[in-house]
């Protein structure tokens, strides 16, 4: 029911908003919000643009770190929810300033969005949970924002080895209190998991 309802919102309008560099900067919460989150690179614009049928929606790019703000887009006419796109995280060359800011605000908007329904935090499928991205976990633990666990670029490796990939990222999800037990699998180039995790996102939005 929800994917089908899921494929006709994303194929009407979706909208770029606006980019918050400050928490002052955010839109009204006057809607429900799906947040996106991932180590730089781990194809986060690429599963955006994936999941809303749209070429360049979200940008990509070969750069670790380049979005430093939080990238809001609308989804639905009138407008049903809003997609965020997090800043990426784990650049280890970013100046120590920067990760501060990212921490900050990324911190201050997972504590205080009353309007966040769910976040995706996103893993890629050839590396596996990092000690970085526990941490991600731990502060979502800690801010009480329920999340799913997606793998993505599913397509890069093995059949044998993702099915690894899959059961030590399960495992590492029982550890969390706020961790969907079931994992999202992807692959924004061959489209797998794509058509399911759309309507989880629109599940998400409206409260399931």
């Amino acid at each position: 029911m929800f994917e089908e309802r899921a494929r006709k919102l994303f194929s009407g309008p979706v909208n770029f908003v606006l980019s918050a560099p400050k928490l002052e900067f955010l839109p009204e919460p006057t809607v429900p919000e799906i947040a996106f989150a991932g180590r730089s690179n781990v194809g986060k614009s690429s599963l955006l643009n994936a999941l809303t049928g749209r070429k360049a929606i979200a940008r990509t790019s070969v750069t670790p770190g380049r979005t430093q703000e939080l990238n809001y887009f609308d989804v639905g006419d009138p407008v049903q929810f809003r997609l965020v796109d997090m800043p990426g995280y784990g650049f280890a060359k970013a100046p120590p300033a920067v990760v501060k800011k990212w921490r900050y605000l990324v911190n201050d908007y997972l504590r205080g969005r009353v309007v966040l329904k769910r976040c995706l935090l996103l893993i890629d499928a050839r590396h596996g949970p990092k000690p970085v991205d526990s941490e991600i976990m731990e502060m979502l633990d800690t801010a009480g924002v329920s999340y799913r666990l997606v793998l993505t670029k599913a397509d890069k490796i093995k059949a044998s080895e993702l099915a690894k990939t899959i059961a030590m990222t399960e495992a590492v999800a029982r550890k969390h209190a706020s961790a969907f037990p079931e994992i999202a699998v992807t692959s924004s180039d061959k489209g797998m998991g794509i058509e399911e995790l759309r309507g989880f996102v629109l599940q998400s939005a409206e409260g399931g």
